[in-house]
This record gives C-alpha cells, structure tokens and sequence, in this order.
C-alpha cells in the first residue's frame, strides 16, 4: 500500500533539518566544541588567523594590543579534547597567555557559531575544519583557463548547504573569453542566478570587484575554489597591503597549482575578514547521508515533501513532485542530473577524472 505524503516539517525533521535535531553527520557539522568552563583570569582575547602545525598565528583584539599578532600554542588540557574534529582552527575566538617574545598559550576557545568543514583525507567520521565560525562563504570559479565544472560547483554548494552558510559566488576572468564574456558567463552559470547571488568579476580590469567587495564588508568571509581560478589575484586586489603569490594553470592538464598552502585569515577592512583556504580539487560525497541530499538543492524545497511516495529518493518514483516540476521547467534539467549523480555515486565529469 502506497505511503502517505508528508509534510516540509516531516521530512525535515528526520533528516535534522529541525532545529535542535541531528541525524549522524550533523552533530559535527555543528561543530559545537566541548564545555571547558570560562576563560582564566588574565587572558587576552584574540583571533586565530593562521595555523602552522602544532602553533597559532593569534591576531590580539584586547584594548592597547590590537593589531598585535603572537605565535601560540594550545595548552596540553585542550590538546586531549582533540578526537574527531579540529579543536582549534583558524577562524577561532581564543584567549591566551602572553609570554616574552610575542609568544603566547591557547587557555580558552570560545563556542563557534558555526564553521566550514569537509570530511578529513582518508576517513569517513574525521572532520577537518576549513574555517571557524564563518559569515559566509565566496566560491570563485572561472569562466576560461581552467575551464569550469559544475559538478565541482555543485559539490562545493552541497558544502555551504550542509552547513547552514550562506552563498555567494564569483566568476572570475571574463576578460579571457573574448568579445561576449558577459553573455557566455550567464548561459553557463544561469541556472544557478536562480538561487544564488553570482557577480562576474575581472581581477585585470577591475570589473565587478567594488561590488563584491561591499558584499564582504564587514563579515568573516571564507574564498574557497579550484586551484587556478584566481582567487589569491583577487585577494590581492581586495587587500593590496598583503599580496599573495600567484599560481598558473598547467597547460598538459588545464588545473590550476595551489598557492595558499594553508587556510590563512587576512582582514582587509573594519570587522571584514577574509579567510583563504587552499584550492580544493575534490569534495568526499560519502559523508552525506543520502536522504539529507535533496535538501542541498534549493530549488527541490517547494516541492519535497509533496511526493506520493514518503521516503521518495526523487529518481524513480511514480507521482514524485520534484520529476513534475522538472517536466515543467521549474529545476534545471543539469541541476537535476547532478542531484541524480550524486545520489547514485556517479557525480564526477570526465574532466575531473
């Protein structure tokens, strides 16, 4: 006997969707440290901006030593907290000790808001974080050289999806393509206009840039991407102060050479970060529960929980509401096969392989 329908709520709710609610993978995408009481008495606050193994870039923010930046490590009772996440990652909020030589000990991490993580190489329950309580995140793909994957793109999507961020995407070098960059940038990217604010940018011409700019201001914003699409070019053009090496793009391979070698937190402006992050080739998919899958496409919400079917994976299944709107034009047929791709384990483009 066929099942009943349910409701948005319904389906949500069983896979953690609801406030307050967790199924397997969501209680690290929370990120939610440990309870280590308060910060000792005599510590100064600061923020994490960059990582070298086992010590800490520490930008201090307390009256009288900002700007201020101490080399720091975490002390040992905070070190056997580490298990199946990063205790401490760039992005975090910590209060230290000062010592002599501008160094300094990791007493205290304050709570995260929330952070960018993926699953660690090699495992499937190890996260590695990415960035510590981020605003938002900034994907930058290109236009030409390396060309674009979108499947890529809707990985990275998935990503930010996950994890409750909220998007914005930059598609640089649209003065590589030729006389109509604008119109061959919006035939390929429009399906995602539909959901997602999108800028096109050129780091050569300057085009676009002040208008992505205002949209970092005054938030902590992870860059994150492919390798050689541009992003340390357009970092340095956000913030000229600190200008980042620049990679190039192999022509046997057309993939970009990583630049950042690390995640890196640079403040170009009043309360605005940036947080570089190293160019990311692939995405592990095996950490995401399949049923919390659909969610990550913002344009299957209206219509998930109207299938005939309850538990309705949207692939095969008579009466599915999300297949009805794609037959009526209302998701994109790539967005679909994408969904269906990645549902069935079989998401990579050839020019990934």
């Amino acid at each position: 006997m066929p099942r009943r329908k349910s409701s948005v709520q319904e389906q949500a709710s069983k896979v953690g969707r609801a406030p307050k609610k967790s199924v397997g993978r969501i209680d690290f995408i929370k990120q939610e440290l440990p309870e280590i009481g308060s910060p000792p008495a005599g510590t100064v606050r600061g923020l994490i901006i960059r990582a070298h193994g086992l010590w800490y870039e520490v930008l201090l923010m307390a009256a009288g030593e900002e700007d201020r930046v101490v080399l720091a490590t975490v002390r040992g009772q905070l070190k056997r907290l580490m298990r199946r996440t990063d205790i401490v990652a760039v992005g975090d909020y910590v209060h230290v000790t000062l010592l002599p030589e501008s160094e300094a000990v990791i007493e205290f991490v304050e709570p995260r808001k929330g952070s960018l993580v993926r699953t660690a190489r090699n495992t499937r329950d190890t996260d590695q974080v990415i960035l510590a309580n981020p605003d938002q995140v900034l994907f930058v793909f290109a236009l030409h050289d390396p060309e674009p994957h979108l499947r890529m793109l809707d990985r990275f999507l998935i990503l930010a999806e996950l994890q409750h961020l909220p998007v914005e995407l930059a598609i640089g070098k649209m003065d590589l393509e030729g006389d109509e960059p604008a119109r061959s940038a919006r035939t390929i990217f429009r399906d995602y206009e539909r959901i997602y604010p999108v800028s096109y940018i050129s780091v050569l011409t300057g085009a676009g840039v002040d208008d992505l700019g205002a949209r970092l201001k005054g938030k902590m914003t992870v860059v994150a991407g492919p390798s050689g699409v541009g992003k340390s070019s357009l970092l340095n053009l956000l913030d000229p102060l600190n200008m980042r090496d620049v990679g190039v793009i192999s022509a046997a391979t057309g993939k970009g050479r990583h630049t950042t070698v690390g995640a890196r937190l640079h403040r170009i402006g009043t309360r605005t970060f940036v947080g570089d992050t190293p160019g990311m080739r692939a995405l592990a998919m095996h950490a995401v529960p399949p049923e919390r899958l659909p969610f990550c496409y913002r344009e299957f919400l209206p219509y998930l929980g109207e299938c005939f079917y309850q538990d309705c994976t949207h692939i095969h299944e008579p009466d599915c509401a999300v297949r009805i709107a794609l037959e009526r034009g209302d998701i994109p047929l790539a967005r679909y096969e994408s969904y269906v791709a990645l549902r069935t384990g079989d998401e990579m483009e050839p020019g990934e392989r």
